[in-house]
């Protein structure tokens, strides 16, 4: 299947693996499943460097905001360059793109707080975050947030890693499990939940009115929006 990059329009790939077997074995993935999932993080735009996690996430945004310009070109228009913009934990290269913004605030979790931010009600127009949700110990809590923060018609444009053939699971009382890289054991890499099929749910359970779903090279790569 052709893949068109989001942020650049570049229709060339690289890949290389990135899961090892340590975090495989503890989310007890498939051969299926570590493949689109190595896919997600290690397939990336061989014009721009996205990997198909930030090209889902691109064309999430895209479409939230009927941008018919490829994110790296749109974003400096004047019509978009105005929005006011949360990014929560830098969006991988989707996050030098943002900040041209004039109205971009980047908060760093676990710096700020996604479960109690310190932003006043209806502040921004646009939240995102990139595979940041699964280790937030309340993930619902932290989705009320953002929908807090959003004027009323603001979005939320994010992406979490998703195994599509389960349902969504916490690993409470499981051994402790980390991303980022091989060796990792920070607290802020923990994972706290992990995400299946009904990951969207949460986003009404949050409070949001929708929840869709864009996808890139499906099952490979899946960004969730929402709407106040």
């Amino acid at each position: 299947m052709s893949i068109t990059c989001h942020v650049c329009g570049g229709r060339e790939f690289r890949f290389e693996p990135v899961l090892w077997d340590e975090l495989v074995e503890a989310w007890g993935l498939s051969e299926d499943e570590r493949a689109y999932v190595d896919r997600q993080q290690g397939e990336c735009c061989q014009a721009c460097g996205a990997n198909l996690r930030s090209i889902a996430l691109a064309g999430a945004i895209r479409s939230a905001l009927g941008m018919e310009q490829w994110l790296n070109d749109g974003l400096g228009r004047r019509r978009w360059r105005k929005l006011r913009v949360l990014e929560l934990n830098e969006a991988g290269t989707l996050s030098p793109l943002l900040q041209q913004m004039d109205g971009h605030v980047l908060g760093v979790y676990p710096e700020v707080d996604m479960q109690a931010m310190p932003y006043p009600d209806g502040t921004f127009d646009l939240v995102v975050h990139s595979d940041t949700l699964e280790h937030v110990p309340d993930p619902v809590q932290a989705l009320r947030e953002c929908r807090r923060v959003l004027g009323p018609a603001g979005v939320l444009c994010y992406t979490v890693p998703i195994i599509v053939g389960r349902m969504s699971r916490r690993r409470d009382g499981l051994p402790p499990s980390w991303h980022g890289q091989s060796g990792t054991v920070d607290e802020d890499w923990k994972v706290q939940t992990e995400y299946g099929a009904d990951a969207w749910c949460q986003v009404m359970e949050a409070g949001f009115s929708s929840a869709g779903l864009s996808a890139v090279a499906w099952p490979a790569a899946v960004a969730i929006t929402a709407r106040p």
